[in-house]
């Protein structure tokens, strides 16, 4: 039996480098086109969404993602893969439809259902469920975005609250109008629409789906999602191990490997001893090494930080430094491929919090990048980020005590 192909450590960073955007492009042009060559944007942070496209093409300003968002809605938010909000472009949408929207709503749905059985404010939580969605649907039926607060006013049954685990610290009345659009979302009914709130934040409005689309989405098999899905995250991604894989999905292993067969991925030998996946056509790796200058600065929870599950490869020992206690990766600062740090809005700019010794011009390089960000950003301040680690905590709180 011939050998496995083999992909080092440094072969991977290089691919993730160059393939991810972080060498900084003018092209592509449009939010969609990043999104897709990220395969999704993450946007459980609001300006997330903004502060990754600017990290790969600090040529599209906020204008640009909004108006990708809400005017032309080339690119969409849905709840998918982690029960994670992710924003995609079309195609990407249909493919995460298909593959995972179902095992996440079924999620949902049984969360809610254990929560409801255990109230003695509803009798029938089967009934309930159902008649709650078919209310908040025939409400928006009328084509009108409206917000979560506006369903329940204008729905009797959506402002039902319930008592859950009042034995805990953080117990007590829970609202159950949200978890029924979040149920709707995931199952593919319902899309977070039209937004007033500032770019950095978030003032969700819902609409059905195929209005907000303009269009029904493409029905997908489980199996076909996962290998659409799959195909895309190995050309951006890998190679990822079996692992990486079913986490980023949130699926589970025998389907990963039932897209693994179907799409012929070929196995190659990572550095720390696992067996990776590459698509056949991308055995051979002819991404360059980043430059000696190359830097980058992304925000949280941004699509290469929190693509892989096993990150040794970029993040070395720093996890967690730059990982709360959840596995939510906070900002970080990247040297040719690698995190070295992270940073944080500092009065009218950005600090660095680096892990370890860079070269004097490295530091310079990624001062100026912050410099950059505070730019675009005007006239709003930079996000301060909710999902922080160790270090970007300590000097956000050495700031404030400034």
């Amino acid at each position: 039996m011939p050998a496995r192909p083999r992909i080092t450590d440094a072969q991977r960073r290089a691919r993730q480098w160059h393939r991810q955007l972080l060498g900084r492009h003018e092209s592509p042009p449009t939010v969609a086109d990043v999104a897709d060559r990220l395969v999704a944007l993450h946007a459980t942070t609001a300006s997330t969404v903004y502060l990754s496209t600017w990290a790969r093409t600090p040529a599209l300003k906020i204008a640009d993602v909004d108006a990708a968002l809400y005017a032309e809605r080339s690119v969409v938010k849905h709840l998918g893969m982690r029960r994670t909000l992710f924003v995609t472009s079309h195609p990407v949408l249909d493919e995460v439809l298909g593959a995972v929207s179902e095992r996440v709503a079924a999620s949902e749905r049984t969360n809610m259902l254990r929560d409801l059985r255990r109230s003695p404010d509803v009798d029938d939580p089967v009934a309930w469920i159902d008649e709650a969605c078919a209310a908040a649907l025939a409400q928006l039926a009328n084509g009108e975005p409206q917000s979560t607060a506006q369903l329940r006013d204008a729905v009797p049954i959506l402002g039902q609250r319930i008592v859950v685990s009042p034995e805990k610290s953080w117990g007590g009345p829970v609202a159950m109008a949200p978890r029924v659009m979040n149920y709707l979302s995931a199952s593919g009914r319902v899309v977070r629409g039209p937004d007033d709130a500032a770019w950095y934040s978030s003032r969700i409005t819902w609409l059905p789906m195929d209005r907000w689309l303009g269009r029904s989405p493409r029905e997908l098999s489980v199996d076909d999602g996962h290998a659409g899905l799959i195909r895309r995250w190995l050309r951006v991604f890998g190679p990822g191990t079996e692992t990486d894989i079913v986490w980023w999905l949130g699926s589970t292993k025998s389907a990963v490997r039932r897209a693994l067969a179907a799409i012929d991925a070929v196995e190659v030998d990572l550095d720390d001893g696992q067996v990776g996946y590459v698509l056949p056509d991308d055995v051979d790796t002819n991404d360059p090494d980043p430059d000696d200058d190359a830097v980058a600065l992304l925000p949280e929870l941004d699509p290469t930080t929190m693509g892989h599950k096993q990150r040794g490869f970029y993040l070395g020992e720093l996890e967690k430094q730059l990982f709360d206690s959840n596995g939510n990766g906070g900002t970080t600062a990247w040297w040719r491929g690698r995190v070295v740090g992270g940073w944080y809005p500092h009065e009218n700019g950005v600090e660095l919090a680096l892990c370890e010794d860079v070269p004097a011009r490295v530091e310079r390089e990624l001062r100026a990048r912050g410099e950059e960000l505070v730019a675009w950003c005007a006239p709003s301040p930079v996000p301060r980020g909710i999902y922080l680690g160790p270090i970007q905590k300590r000097g956000v709180a050495s700031g404030r005590a400034g």
